[in-house]
């Protein structure tokens, strides 16, 4: 008994189906294989553009990595030329600070004074 309820369910479900299909037909009738082309040609229009975008995407993305290494680069040079000529300034300091050649004569003349005494 069930069996016979299943089949006749199903039977109601596919001639409810093929009664959508007659509406349908009726309703649209030669205009659904135009539908089906418009969307098949929108369906190939965004497609075309999702690849063309990746490729944009792909082309900004290697721009900028480059522009980024190039930066980097720049930077880590001025940073070496700051180094230097601090390290530069600082030595220059250190040799104004202590005379070297005035602290060796002065140190010569206290010894020949004391040797002297």
């Amino acid at each position: 008994m069930s069996k016979t309820k299943k089949d006749s369910h199903q039977t109601n479900a596919s001639d409810s189906a093929s009664k959508i299909e007659v509406i349908k037909n009726l309703i649209f009738g030669e205009n659904i294989a135009e539908y089906n082309s418009e969307f098949d040609t929108l369906k190939k229009e965004i497609d075309t553009k999702r690849k063309e975008l990746k490729t944009y995407i792909d082309e900004a993305r290697e721009e900028l990595m480059s522009s980024i290494d190039n930066l980097s680069t720049d930077v880590n040079i001025r940073i070496t030329d700051l180094e230097n000529a601090l390290e530069d300034k600082a030595d220059k300091l250190d040799e104004q600070k202590v005379d070297r050649k005035l602290l060796s004569d002065l140190l010569i003349s206290l010894g020949e004074k004391i040797a002297a005494k």
